[in-house]
């Protein structure tokens, strides 16, 4: 098993900033999706915070994940967050918000590089 220490995820600003963008995509996410259903946008939701606490990458945090999966599929799943970051509020918010959430998602994909490098090789 490979020691949390390994993983670049805890870097001050990318942790952070790939958090805000997360914030983002769970406020946005159902915030759009409610016009179609209810319960289209509580899946959503469910999903875009419920799947990342049950999976997860060995090593990605300080603590192993109930379910272990390969790198690669957290880096889809990490996709998953940053798109709903940068679509969904383009469908739920003000343009001026929807600019500056998806400048937010962009800044974060280019931060979590390292990161993503990382998960790619385990």
């Amino acid at each position: 098993m490979t020691q949390a220490a390994d993983s670049p995820n805890r870097t001050n600003a990318a942790s952070g900033l790939r958090f805000l963008t997360e914030l983002i995509g769970w406020t946005a996410t159902p915030w759009a999706l409610h016009r179609v259903d209810w319960a289209v946008a509580t899946t959503a939701l469910v999903l875009l915070i419920g799947l990342p606490v049950v999976v997860g990458t060995p090593g990605d945090r300080p603590f192993d994940p109930p379910v272990a999966i390969p790198g690669a599929a957290m880096l889809l799943l990490v996709l998953l967050e940053v798109a709903a970051a940068a679509v969904a509020p383009w469908f739920a918010w003000p343009t001026w918000a929807a600019v500056v959430a998806t400048a937010l998602a962009a800044t974060s994909v280019v931060l979590e590089q390292p990161r993503w490098r990382w998960l790619l090789r385990h």
